[in-house]
């Protein structure tokens, strides 16, 4: 096969020595020798390749260079054909196959089985081939589901529906999104409604729902927590919040807690408290500091040593109870004396309750378990009440006018939409108005004393069961009892996670109206499961 990339220096004389006037012209420049224009490997030059440098290609004064041609070597050219890849659908089979699943979205309630078969297939194809074929190996609806991946079709309240027709009780909550259930027909209308009108925002004309959800979440805020803004995932909240603590104290540091989770973005991941995701993306924020959650005393250390050496902290970070590290709740002197510890030192003090607000923990926020305000709060997850991706940060007047000069300072394209806010205000309207915090209350403390009992016997499996409201986590001895419980439990029609790289804690986050026949069928499914590894 013909090299093409080989160089015909024959055919390309009068090419070669442009390029050999011109770089002997900047080596002139930098006061280094001329070079003959062969470059390593190359043929030792004869008399009849050599070429005297012409008069016309020398330089002017003062005239700009000309580029110098790359020349692509073999590596290079493999690197381009690979990026430009085989499998690339023409125009029309594009729209034929957008076609095919705007068909399946309309007709979802009467595919036949073959069709949900086809469904099963390309979904687990197009996983492996185009999104993130690891996500694969850590599902149970792939790896547990026997013959057909379990594909979530559709849902409403306490229970899911794959599109083969199995129904299993919710009792993950996409990680803390269904407090109010799934598809909750007051949140659900409210959004279709705003739907009919106005999808997005227009970026330049007042939006009335986000002027109205910022101030319904302004007056239900704790103390005087009032500005706000909104964004799309607790990631975006957070780094909101720091954005902010950093603007008003004008200092850099933050103080985070180990096994702390509050998002992936970099300046979040600067605050997690897990290798396991840090690591490959070091280095991250430099001034973060890290001590052991429930432990104020090493919090007040930290800020003394701090103080003692000139380094500046901006603010301390915390969950009221830690979600992602398996429902740990701190002593219930720990965020009362966060607070004092803070206002002694002149930090500010930032609750993430992205996850533990709006109800999952038996209050309306966490921190009221402990009757604390902190400076700046992050909210997400249940906030767009399981309809919409919806986040917020909020935080006091006094530390809000630093953004108010340049209001531009922090914005999002997609932040505060109509459709989001709209299920925003329905969130909060029903967490109110069904007393959403106070049956999580109610019904956590029938599933915490539920699963002691079956703690009490399987003691050689069950470490610990622990939690607040309905954010609860069950211990397990080991990584590999803990998911073959979940794994377990999802045969029997119960959707559970461990955290998200460890089975070793279950945590239960089911909706917080969750009745209590529901839950005893639970913890039925989960005497089972024990029972079958024993």
């Amino acid at each position: 096969m013909k090299n093409t990339l080989k160089r015909d220096v024959r055919a390309k004389v009068g090419e070669d020595s442009n390029i050999v006037a011109l770089s002997n012209h900047r080596l002139a420049a930098a006061g280094k020798p001329a070079s003959n224009g062969t470059r390593r490997g190359d043929p030792p030059p004869s008399g009849s390749m050599r070429v005297a440098p012409r008069a016309a290609d020398a330089l002017p004064t003062g005239a700009p260079e000309r580029r110098v041609a790359v020349r692509k070597s073999l590596k290079a050219a493999a690197k381009a054909r690979a990026r430009r890849g085989g499998r690339r659908m023409s125009p029309e089979k594009v729209i034929k196959e957008s076609q095919h699943w705007l068909d399946i979205i309309a007709r979802a309630d009467r595919l036949p089985i073959s069709r949900k078969k086809r469904v099963v297939k390309e979904t687990v194809k197009s996983f492996d081939a185009y999104f993130n074929s690891g996500f694969l190996e850590y599902r149970k609806s792939v790896a547990e589901a026997e013959q057909y991946a379990a594909i979530e079709w559709t849902g409403e309240g306490n229970y899911i529906e794959d599109i083969m027709g199995r129904r299993y009780i919710d009792c993950l909550g996409g990680f803390g999104i269904y407090s109010a259930g799934i598809r909750h027909p007051k949140i659900v209308e409210a959004v279709r409604r705003q739907l009919d009108r106005m999808p997005l925002s227009s970026q330049e004309l007042l939006d009335p729902l986000r002027g109205a959800l910022a101030e319904i979440l302004g007056e239900i805020a704790p103390g005087n927590l009032q500005k706000c803004f909104f964004i799309n995932n607790g990631t975006d909240a957070v780094e909101g919040a720091m954005k902010l603590a950093r603007l008003y104290t004008e200092k850099s540091g933050f103080i985070s807690t180990i096994r702390g989770f509050h998002g992936k973005s970099y300046g979040s991941l600067s605050l997690m408290g897990k290798a396991d995701y840090r690591v490959a993306f070091e280095p991250l924020l430099q001034d973060v500091y890290f001590v052991e959650f429930g432990d104020a005393d090493e919090v007040e250390w930290q800020l003394k040593k701090a103080r003692d050496v000139g380094l500046d902290i901006a603010a301390v970070v915390a969950e009221p109870v830690q979600g992602e590290a398996g429902a740990i709740v701190p002593p219930d002197d720990y965020w009362p004396r966060l607070r004092e510890i803070c206002d002694e030192y002149d930090v500010l003090l930032i609750a993430d309750e992205v996850q533990t607000g709006l109800g999952r923990t038996g209050r309306l926020f966490g921190v009221d378990h402990w009757d604390v305000i902190p400076d700046i709060m992050c909210l997400g997850k249940a906030l767009g009440g399981g309809v919409m991706p919806l986040s917020a940060f909020i935080s006091t007047p006094e530390i809000w006018k630093v953004l108010e000069k340049n209001p531009f300072l922090h914005s999002s394209t997609f932040g505060g939409n109509p459709l989001a806010c709209a299920a925003g205000i329905a969130a909060i309207h029903v967490t109110l108005s069904e007393d959403l915090p106070g049956q999580a209350a109610e019904g956590g403390a029938y599933l915490l004393a539920g699963l002691r009992d079956v703690q009490s016997r399987f003691p050689e499996h069950v470490v610990d069961v622990r939690g607040k409201g309905l954010l609860i986590g069950v211990e397990f001895d080991t990584t590999e009892i803990g998911y073959a419980v979940a794994s377990g439990l999802f045969r029997r029609g119960v959707l559970v996670a461990g955290t998200l790289l460890n089975a070793k804690t279950l945590r239960f986050e089911p909706a917080l109206s969750i009745p209590r026949k529901l839950i005893d069928e639970v913890l039925g499914h989960l005497d089972e499961t024990l029972r079958s590894l024993v």
